[in-house]
């Protein structure tokens, strides 16, 4: 059985390989990893249910591109990991728990560093 911590252990290896620019700016960014994503966290206006199967992975902060100096400390940036979804989707799947925590994690880390979906699916070809 896939552990919460196994997937930690697996993101936080992602981010500690990211090139030299990217790791400084993810340094102070906080991994948790969680089954499914938590009610604080759910949209609502959707439906829960739906967010909690589908939503693998998601950034929570401000992202480097939008910080201010005027901007409050309201606590570290987050990415989130739920751990039910990633092994739903990896069932779907012809790739290893590896590729898929580490896709996850640099997808969400690129929204920390500024990217939208759009800029991401880009040149992101996983999606396909």
């Amino acid at each position: 059985m896939t552990t919460l911590a196994e997937i930690e252990r697996i993101a936080l290896e992602t981010v500690r390989n990211l090139p030299a620019p990217f790791a400084a700016l993810a340094s102070d960014v906080v991994v948790q990893v969680e089954d499914v994503l938590p009610d604080h966290l759910l949209d609502p206006d959707d439906d829960p249910h739906a967010q909690r199967d589908e939503i693998t992975g998601m950034y929570d902060g401000i992202p480097l591109t939008e910080k201010s100096t005027f901007d409050a400390p309201y606590g570290p940036d987050v990415v989130w990991l739920f751990r039910q979804p990633i092994l739903m989707e990896l069932a779907e799947r012809d790739v290893t728990l590896t590729e898929l925590v580490a896709h996850v994690t640099i997808h969400e880390f690129a929204h920390h560093f500024g990217w939208l979906d759009d800029d991401i699916a880009a040149i992101d070809r996983w999606w396909e």
